[in-house]
């Protein structure tokens, strides 16, 4: 699919919610447009949720590229965030970098401070719903 045409992401995400209903629904599996993330507790849960997740690939006739993926990790980062097991923490090096910066002086500083303060609201006590 052409990424450049411009509700493409969106189409391309609604496609692989449809083919993983059940593996997102029961909450193992994070997927992002072309990213898929399986998490596990255990190394044999891992390989039947791999095979899962790979068969479907195959079922429907999608390609991956091996050198894209990255199999069996404990913790990842991915989109700012850090995945491990079946958590989702922030990724500190992006805490760190904010806090280094100076307070911000204008509009611009401030929307993207408030970007950064929404996108990770649910990791800032006094931001979550």
């Amino acid at each position: 699919m052409p990424f450049g045409i411009k509700n493409a992401p969106s189409h391309f995400q609604r496609m692989m919610n449809e083919i993983f209903p059940e593996e997102l629904s029961e909450g193992w599996l994070i997927i992002y447009i072309d990213d898929i993330i399986v998490c596990s507790k255990t190394w044999e849960e891992h390989m039947y949720r791999l095979s899962r997740v790979l068969t479907k690939i195959q079922s429907v006739n999608m390609k991956i590229s091996l050198k894209k993926c990255h199999f069996g990790f404990k913790e990842l980062k991915a989109l700012g965030h850090v995945v491990s097991g079946l958590s989702l923490g922030i990724d500190k090096n992006k805490v760190a970098a904010v806090l280094l910066k100076p307070m911000p002086q204008n509009k611009k500083e401030i929307q993207s401070f408030l970007g950064f303060a929404g996108y990770y609201r649910q990791h800032i006590k006094i931001l979550h719903p």
